[in-house]
């Protein structure tokens, strides 16, 4: 399992989401929050330095071949973390670092971004065992949870009580072809207003007159919502291939993939609505057998969908959006 450490610089530095941290750096020391457990930080110079001190934790930045040594002699002498900066080159060194030190000492990277996370965590194929994030923006923080521990990310997920099933017209509708394989009870979030997402289930189900596809989802109408990232909605329409998509469970267990395909064909569609708490949420889909919606135990077809069924859904911040971006204090009415 991969580390996440953050380093408190000043009082807007984020902490909301500190339930997937594993580390807070303050000042020179390091508070490891399973145990709450504080460790020093030594930033040695020389090798005598190390030698010497025998401290568990060193950081040390990267400036030269030099220093690429002293950061291996820190793991020889025993060192438990070591903190690593680079100044000009970034991924050669980190390079030399995981293949040299091979487990002796646990190396972990910093970043000031979600992007150069990935990178550490996938330099060498192993990557780094962490990365100490260093920024004072929330959403940063969120985005590099989502690459550092994304098993750990979770929606909450609620049930809602199906109200009346409706087949329209026909209309363009979007197939997502994933660049990985979902399980039953797998699939992606999809709704007409962005307050309320169904969890539309995967073509992981087997049937006399088409093979399982479980790479797809067979998402909705062109201008349904779905979730780009855990923080902001797309429309269907504007996903594109290469795209990252938040593959969600029922237990609200999210992991990402890409997007391989997408396919938009004229089908015919039925409108569903859902009543849960004190909103009634709406998702437009191919009228189909084979689309599925997730229950609490299950999934049913839409063509099957009946008044008082529960099904699966996913309710988000109150308040409007703009261009996908939440914007919980803006006054929006979606019907």
């Amino acid at each position: 399992m991969k580390e996440l450490w953050i380093e408190t610089t000043n009082k807007t530095t984020p902490t909301t989401q500190t339930q997937y941290v594993d580390v807070v750096i303050e000042e020179t020391k390091a508070r490891f929050l399973s145990d709450n457990q504080t460790c020093e930080i030594l930033s040695p110079n020389n090798q005598a330095e190390i030698d010497s001190n025998k401290a568990k934790i060193l950081r040390i930045t990267i400036k030269d071949k030099s220093s690429e040594d002293l950061i291996i002699r820190a793991a020889q002498t025993g060192a438990k973390y070591l903190i690593v900066s680079t100044e000009n080159w970034r991924i050669i060194p980190l390079e030399n670092l995981i293949a040299r030190i091979g487990g002796k000492s646990k190396l972990i990277a910093e970043v000031t971004n979600a992007q150069e996370a990935q990178v550490a965590l996938e330099t060498l194929e192993l990557g780094t065992d962490g990365v100490l994030l260093k920024t004072t923006d929330p959403e940063e923080l969120l985005k590099t949870v989502a690459i550092v521990k994304p098993d750990a990310l979770k929606l909450q997920m609620t049930t809602a009580k199906i109200i009346t099933t409706k087949p329209i017209n026909t209309g363009a509708r979007v197939c997502v072809d994933t660049c990985d394989l979902m399980t039953q009870g797998e699939g992606i979030l999809v709704g007409s207003q962005s307050a309320g997402l169904f969890l539309v289930e995967a073509e992981v189900n087997e049937n006399p007159y088409v093979n399982a596809r479980p790479f797809r989802v067979n998402a909705g109408s062109c201008s349904m919502y779905s979730l780009g990232n855990l923080q902001t909605t797309r429309y269907l329409q504007e996903f594109k291939a290469g795209d990252e998509v938040i593959i969600i469970n029922r237990e609200g267990k999210s992991r990402k993939t890409n997007i391989g395909r997408i396919k938009i064909e004229i089908r015919p569609l039925i409108l569903i609505e859902a009543q849960t708490q004190d909103k009634t949420i709406k998702v437009i889909l191919q009228n189909a057998e084979t689309i599925r919606i997730v229950t609490p135990k299950g999934s049913k077809p839409v063509t099957e969908l009946k008044v008082d069924d529960e099904v699966v859904v996913h309710l988000s911040a109150k308040g409007g959006r703009h261009f996908g971006i939440s914007v919980p204090d803006e006054t929006v009415i979606e019907k």
